[in-house]
């Protein structure tokens, strides 16, 4: 058994690693995740393709790395606001499973009347590293009621005329 210095030192490097996003880049064209800010949520992802987002269409834009998140979190692939604010581009079927370890691919939507396009190294989405609980599934014959019971979309919003 080794010094308490070296017990120490092992649980937070084990503590660091669980904590890191690893990436891989398996293009060459591929750019590291980069988070835009000090407080941003979010690392960038950038293309590793020139490619066209056709108007009122949609595109599997690759990124050219493989990742593994960190212990405990899924990713979330989120739209960058300046793309949907100016551009219309979202993105969508944005879960990457902690087990996954193909290629990160971003589906953009063009919800505009013009084709986008973008070129090698353009920060397309957002990678959001995000804490997840996996729960039993289990099924029961009733279940608690609640105030709100089965009042859908637009219940707890402006009231209907």
């Amino acid at each position: 058994m080794g010094s308490l210095e070296t017990v120490v030192a092992a649980a937070l490097e084990d503590e660091e690693r669980r904590r890191q996003l690893s990436y891989k880049k398996i293009k060459k064209e591929a750019l590291a995740p980069v988070f835009g800010s000090e407080g941003a949520a979010g690392a960038d992802l950038h293309s590793a393709e020139e490619c066209v987002v056709p108007a009122k269409g949609k595109y599997l834009v690759p990124t050219g790395i493989q990742i593994a998140l960190p212990e405990g979190c899924y990713g979330r692939i989120a739209p960058r606001s300046g793309l949907a604010s100016k551009n219309f581009i979202d993105v969508g079927a944005g879960v990457i499973d902690p087990d996954y370890r193909g290629e990160l691919k971003v589906l953009l939507f063009n919800f505009s009347d013009a084709d986008f396009k973008i070129s090698v190294g353009d920060r397309i989405a957002q990678l959001v590293c995000t804490p997840f609980v996996k729960p039993a599934l289990v099924e029961v014959t009733n279940l608690d009621e609640t105030d709100r019971g089965d009042n859908g979309f637009g219940s707890t919003g402006v009231s209907s005329y």
